[in-house]
């Protein structure tokens, strides 16, 4: 076999090592996003925040990352740069300390505008190490590297009830560790991301004038629908994650310890359903799987608010692994559709969940200032009905009948 034949079956082989190192770095880096909607419950009192206020703090977070991933994506597309891995978690330590010793509203926002910078950095670039690394197993590889992001994300529940009630906010200031270890983790990462390029630079240059290519009608329109479920889907996580947990407190009379519990169920499932999300979707079609996971939500989505608390618990199962399965589909969807701007893609459909998010965290903590927390619920419940939007998206074939063109 030639050498070139050699690196071609390599280069088509899944390697999980690397896979699952990236999902490691994934799962530090969300679960130093995941400190800041933890410690809300602390701030709101030991800072005296309105709800407003805290949901400005995620939109600071959650706007730098989403406004920034495309433009690192789009960077990484033309020039891959493998050591922002490390530097991108370098620039969430310096926010973490910093969100620890804060004193006041304005300083918090500073320190989460350096997280959501790390987060901004990390993302394009795991997104295109996890397609580097998968081989034939495209959804599988994405539903590894995802699953890290949102097991990250699911610990907020558990830093609050263990780490924030008893110690405050300078808790915070021991994920300055946890993100140390993250930096050498990725460095390792970087290494072989940087070996890759170099073993496929004349595929790269391929790729480059490729990029040159009109895009098709059908695959913008299939991008503006994609945008606009990650949206609905953005907006009602962002309501469950940042606002669900007063309104158990407020509504159901729990304490700030047993809220997190139900919390952690959500996500939780959210991490099992982003797991199997992309097994599922590479067996059953990328769009089935999209369309299921808002329409399949929306029923258990809708009567939320209005069950007793011995329900809360199976339908927020239910709920977060439904709706989240769709997590990791609808980066490879986007992939799909754009496979020469794989960095981009990932950067603008990520970086949109969490920019989205971010707005939708700000009107959602308007609203419940302004009328209740009750109301607002109510009005999110609504939105997984918008998941409606997936059924006018290309089917699987579709999509690679528009990249054959």
């Amino acid at each position: 076999m030639s050498v070139a034949a050699k690196q071609s079956s390599v280069g088509q082989a899944t390697t999980y090592s690397i896979l699952f190192a990236i999902s490691g770095g994934h799962f530090i880096n969300d679960s130093i996003q995941a400190v800041v909607p933890a410690m809300f419950p602390i701030l709101e009192k030991s800072l005296a925040l309105s709800y407003a206020q805290l949901g400005w703090i995620a939109f600071v977070l959650n706007i730098t990352s989403s406004l920034m991933q495309p433009v690192f994506g789009a960077v990484a597309d033309r020039k891959p740069q493998p050591f922002l891995l490390p530097i991108g978690m370098g620039l969430s330590m310096l926010g973490i300390i910093g969100f620890g010793l804060s004193p006041n509203f304005y300083t918090l926002l500073f320190a989460v505008l350096f997280i959501g910078l790390g987060s901004a950095v990390f993302h394009p670039e795991g997104s295109r190490v996890a397609f580097m690394a998968a081989g034939q197993k495209r959804g599988l590889a994405q539903s590894i590297y995802q699953m890290g992001g949102n097991g990250g994300q699911s610990l907020a529940p558990i830093f609050t009830a263990f780490i924030f009630v008893p110690l405050g906010q300078k808790g915070a200031l021991l994920f300055a560790v946890v993100t140390a270890i993250g930096i050498l983790l990725l460095y390792r990462v970087s290494t072989w991301y940087k070996h890759q390029l170099q073993m496929n630079e004349r595929a790269r240059k391929n790729k480059r004038a490729t990029i040159k290519k009109k895009l098709h009608k059908s695959v913008k329109w299939a991008m503006v629908l994609l945008i606009f479920f990650v949206f609905a889907r953005s907006w009602y996580a962002a309501a469950i994650t940042n606002f669900y947990q007063f309104y158990l407190i407020e509504d159901y009379g729990l304490s700030i310890k047993e809220a997190q519990l139900y919390l952690f169920v959500y996500m939780a499932a959210g991490v099992a359903g982003t797991f199997l999300g992309g097994p599922l979707a590479d067996r059953f079609g990328r769009k089935n799987l999209l369309v299921f996971s808002m329409l399949g939500a929306a029923p258990l989505a809708a009567a939320l608010p209005y069950v007793p608390l011995a329900f809360v618990l199976p339908l927020f199962f239910l709920i977060g692994f439904i709706l989240l399965s769709s997590f990791s589909v609808s980066v490879v969807y986007a992939q799909e559709l754009l496979p020469e701007k794989v960095g981009t893609v990932s950067g603008l459909i990520v970086g949109l969940a969490f920019g989205m998010g971010a707005i939708g965290s700000v009107f959602f903590g308007v609203l419940a200032d302004h009328y209740s927390l009750k109301f607002m619920m109510i009005l999110a419940s609504l939105l997984p009905l918008l998941g409606v939007s997936a059924l006018a998206l290309p089917g699987d074939q579709k999509v690679r009948k528009l990249n054959r063109r």
